[in-house]
């Protein structure tokens, strides 16, 4: 027991010790821009699910790779907040909720909100690059998935997910984020899949560029201040969301 406690205290410490003042003393204040997505999805998804509201929603939150990109780019925002009407809300809700809390307090409103923008549109251009690349490469994907509606917040709790755990240190969970949407991948190859691998590699890539400006600034300066993120590049396996 106290080697598990120690295991544990040694991945989730420093991000528990960025929870402990915020969250206790000032709640839902502390994290307004979670509360407004886990709102908004709610609100989103019940007027999807009305006659009167599905056109609407089809028109501004709805992307798919065989629109114009020009269009999916205009509507890739709030399709972040569009849970698919085919699986349950509250999945979508409590990811949210839980992830974009711990990365809104840990990183701020304007970073939280611009990695889950990043995530979801790397899931969103891939898509357009798998179709391209066709089904007979690894990162490829078959021309019917052009067609397939491309909506929820998935791929950017994914993406802050794997962000959050490289920024404080906790490597395991960042890893077995990553290695569970590999397995799903392998287990079931679809656009979702792959567009989670992607989101899982941009922000890879941010933490990874980060680091390293980091470390160039701090031997510029000849600085031994606080330590930098460290290598926080995952292993993502071949490129492949949201639900």
């Amino acid at each position: 027991m106290n080697t598990l406690v120690r295991l544990a205290r040694a991945e989730w410490g420093p991000l528990c010790a960025a929870l402990r003042e915020p969250l206790p003393r000032r709640r839902f204040a502390a994290v307004p821009l979670t509360a407004g997505a886990v709102c908004l999805t709610a609100v989103l998804h019940a007027v999807h699910g009305t006659s009167w509201g599905y056109g609407f929603v089809q028109a501004t939150g709805t992307v798919r790779a065989a629109d114009p990109l020009w269009l999916a780019l205009l509507r890739t925002p709030l399709s972040l907040f569009v849970p698919a009407l085919d699986l349950p809300v509250w999945g979508a809700l409590a990811q949210i909720l839980v992830v974009f809390g711990v990365a809104e307090v840990c990183l701020g409103r304007r970073r939280t909100l611009a990695l889950a923008y990043a995530a979801t549109l790397a899931g969103t251009l891939y898509a357009r690059l798998g179709i391209a690349l066709g089904p007979r490469t690894p990162v490829g994907l078959p021309p019917s998935d052009a067609w397939v509606v491309d909506t929820g917040p998935s791929a950017a709790v994914v993406g802050l997910a794997v962000y959050v755990g490289c920024r404080y240190r906790a490597y395991a969970t960042a890893g077995a984020v990553t290695a569970a949407m590999v397995a799903e991948v392998i287990v079931k190859e679809n656009l979702a899949g792959k567009e989670h691998l992607a989101a899982i590699a941009a922000v890879s890539a941010l933490c990874a560029l980060e680091t390293g400006r980091q470390r160039w600034s701090r031997a510029r300066t000849g600085s031994s201040g606080a330590p930098p993120i460290q290598s926080c590049t995952l292993r993502a396996g071949p490129v492949q969301r949201r639900s």
